[in-house]
Order: C-alpha cells, then sequence, then structure tokens
C-alpha cells in the first residue's frame, strides 16, 4: 500500500509539474502575443502620425503658395491701378482720353493680331458666277468684292472704333457730295446670251 501511495503521489506530483509547465507555455506565447499585439499597434499608430503630419506638411506648403501668390496678384493690381490712375492725370483727369491714350498705345499690337489673322489666308483662284440681276441694280460679283473689302478693317476704323481719327499727314476721307455724279454700272450678257 505504501508503495502504491508513493506512486499515486509521484503521478500527482508529475501532472502537477507538466501543469505548471503547460501553464508557463502558455503564460510565454500569452505574453509573447501581448508583446507582438503592442508592437503592431505602436507601428500603426507611429505611421498613421507620419502620415498626418506629412498631409498637414503638404497642406501647409499648398496654402503658402497660394498666399503668396495672391499676395503677388494682388501688388500686381495695386500697381497696376496706379498706373492706370496715372494715365487717368496725365489725360487730364478725364477717364475718356486717358482710354484713348491707353488705346493709342496698343493699337500697333492690335493691328499685329489682325494682320496674323489674315495673313495665312491664301487665296489662289475666285470664281464668281453672276447672273447680273438684283434689285439694287448693281451686279452680284460688285456685290461680293465691295463686301470682301469691307471685311477686313482699315486703319481709319480701328482709330475710330478708339474714339480717335488719324493724323491728316496720312490721309484724309473724303466726303462725298450730294450733288455728285454717281457711276453707272455696265452690264455685260451672260455667256448663254453672248453668242458668236
Amino acid at each position: 500500500k505504501a508503495l502504491h501511495e508513493a506512486y499515486a503521489a509521484e503521478q500527482e506530483a508529475e501532472k502537477a509539474r507538466a501543469a505548471r509547465e503547460k501553464a508557463t507555455q502558455e503564460a510565454d506565447i500569452l505574453v509573447k502575443a501581448e508583446i507582438q499585439k503592442r508592437k503592431m499597434e505602436l507601428e500603426a499608430e507611429a505611421q498613421a502620425e507620419q502620415a498626418r503630419r506629412l498631409a498637414k506638411g503638404q497642406a501647409d506648403a499648398i496654402y503658402l503658395k497660394m498666399e503668396a501668390e495672391a499676395r503677388g496678384m494682388q501688388e500686381l493690381l495695386i500697381k497696376q491701378a496706379m498706373g492706370y490712375a496715372e494715365i487717368v492725370r496725365a489725360a487730364g483727369g478725364d477717364a475718356l482720353n486717358a482710354t484713348r491714350l491707353m488705346l493709342a498705345d496698343k493699337m500697333e499690337d492690335l493691328m499685329k493680331v489682325q494682320v496674323e489673322a489674315i495673313k495665312g489666308i491664301k487665296i489662289d483662284k475666285v470664281t464668281v458666277w453672276d447672273s447680273m440681276g438684283n434689285n439694287e441694280g448693281t451686279p452680284a460679283t460688285a456685290n461680293f468684292l465691295s463686301g470682301m473689302l469691307k471685311s477686313i478693317p482699315p486703319m481709319n476704323e480701328m482709330f475710330k472704333m478708339a474714339g480717335m481719327e488719324l493724323p491728316e499727314y496720312l490721309g484724309k476721307e473724303t466726303k462725298k457730295d450730294a450733288g455728285a455724279e454717281t457711276a453707272e454700272v455696265k452690264e455685260v450678257p451672260l455667256a448663254e446670251e453672248v453668242k458668236a
């Protein structure tokens, strides 16, 4: 019986030792898992904080850039307004004359734009079929050519639009007399009507 009790006590001791060892192993695993979990949480928090700081830095940079651009634009507009005020002062305080001065200054650029607009147009051949009949008594060909020439605004018209006149040494527009003779338009028969 004593042997049996000793054997049973040894088994109990072995079970207790195995349970302690198992508990120790489980504790080690749990502690390691908890450490790993905490480490991952800290890394995620650090990455999130880094992303927040980076985004804030980018937003601050964009804001500063836009603020600098706005200050530059404001400075430009202030200088421009001062320049316009100076032009009005030079024109004797008359805004209309100041506008004319500015238009006169830009006239060359306006003319260049007009020349650029039409300089690339190439007209190699123009064929016009004229029935010689309209209600006003002028041939359609004459109306076509007149309309084509009127589509190119002359320099005098540019000055008129600006409220100015060309200097007289460049030429003066002649005014038509009320009793002046009108030019006669000679009608030319159509090709079908011409017989050889």
